[in-house]
């Protein structure tokens, strides 16, 4: 609620396609990724508990570390196949949860949109969860609006039926993330026309 407060009255949050979040079931967010705020931007204007991923460092420091315990994230070790990780991940969507992924693995310093890492294709791949793409556009400064679109859900099963590979699922998530922000930018120039 507070970040929610701080995202709306400060930020000036606009949000878009709230609807297209499914109200049960497993949900594989995915987003890019350009300030640490996504995270909690991510999650403040959904009515379902987020549960993501943190680099394993974070968890090292006390304070830290307890409070993204209790927002639902839990640790990945950054750079090599995190087998406990991927194995916590797929027992979450199993369990019909929401996982949120940053599937660029850390943020862009130009604000493009950069390479996924396999893992977000991965859990879309191994479960049967539904995929939404999210695009975060804007620049997290004081009464300066921060968009958040979530997209409408990728069909995955037919990727899923040709056993496609997690690096080409995730180019698949990359490039619905990608439509996302050339959909908003378009709109917002036929706004200032």
């Amino acid at each position: 609620m507070i970040c929610r407060l701080y995202f709306t009255f400060v930020i000036r949050a606009e949000v878009i396609g709230r609807e297209n979040i499914p109200k049960e079931g497993p949900v594989l967010l995915c987003s890019n990724h350009i300030s640490n705020y996504d995270p909690p931007l991510v999650g403040s204007f959904i009515k379902r508990k987020l549960n993501f991923m943190a680099k394993q460092e974070l968890f090292e420091k006390k304070l830290i570390g307890s409070l993204l315990n209790a927002l639902g994230a839990f640790p990945v070790k950054r750079g090599a196949g995190d087998r406990q990780a991927l194995k916590k991940g797929l027992s979450m969507l199993k369990e019909g949860k929401v996982l949120c992924l940053f599937p660029e693995g850390t943020r862009s310093k130009t604000g493009e949109v950069g390479k996924g890492l396999s893992g977000s294709g991965f859990f879309a791949l191994k479960s049967e969860a539904v995929i939404v793409p999210v695009a975060v556009i804007g620049k997290y400064k004081p009464f300066h609006k921060v968009t958040i679109v979530y997209g409408k859900p990728l069909d995955f099963q037919k990727l899923r039926d040709q056993k496609t590979n997690a690096a080409d699922a995730t180019e698949e998530i990359m490039d619905g993330i990608r439509a996302l922000i050339d959909e908003h930018r378009k709109r917002e120039k036929a706004n200032e026309s």
